[in-house]
């Protein structure tokens, strides 16, 4: 299989405090999304940064652990994460950690080998992988 390039674009103008942005992805599922230093830094409407990162993770661990469980024949009905990115609010920001919370509903399959398949995906996750640097939390539940 070739390799996959995805591509997204913001632009900024001005100074951090007052200025503001806009970010475009190639798909064209974001096109000209505004963010500002409010909706980064001070919860006003929009969104961010970190909360686009908290979007892919969250999507692409729900489609990996749903990939590892079909890999060994169980049955998935549906996977849901929500994912919580942290940043510190020291300087230099940074992210500090980020949780998975995922609920799954799968068949033939008890809570254990459910959480131990669940770790086993936070590890090689593709943007767990590119996250690494970070903490990643995960609390998985069998529903």
């Amino acid at each position: 299989m070739a390799d996959l390039e995805r591509k997204a674009e913001a632009t900024w103008h001005g100074d951090l405090k007052e200025g503001k942005g806009t970010i475009t992805a190639e798909s064209g599922v974001l096109k000209d999304v505004p963010y500002s230093f409010g909706t980064r830094f001070e919860n006003a409407p929009g969104t961010n940064p970190e909360e686009l990162v908290a979007a892919a993770h969250a999507a692409c661990y729900s489609m990996a652990l749903s990939n590892l469980l079909s890999s060994k024949e169980h049955k998935v009905h549906h996977i849901h994460t929500q994912a919580t990115v942290t940043m510190s609010g020291g300087a230099p920001r940074k992210i500090t950690k980020i949780h998975l919370d995922t609920k799954g509903k799968v068949e033939d399959i008890d809570a254990e080998t459910f959480k131990t398949n669940a770790e086993e995906a936070k590890r090689t996750c593709p943007v767990s992988v590119a996250l690494s640097a970070v903490d990643i939390e995960l609390t998985a539940t069998l529903e």
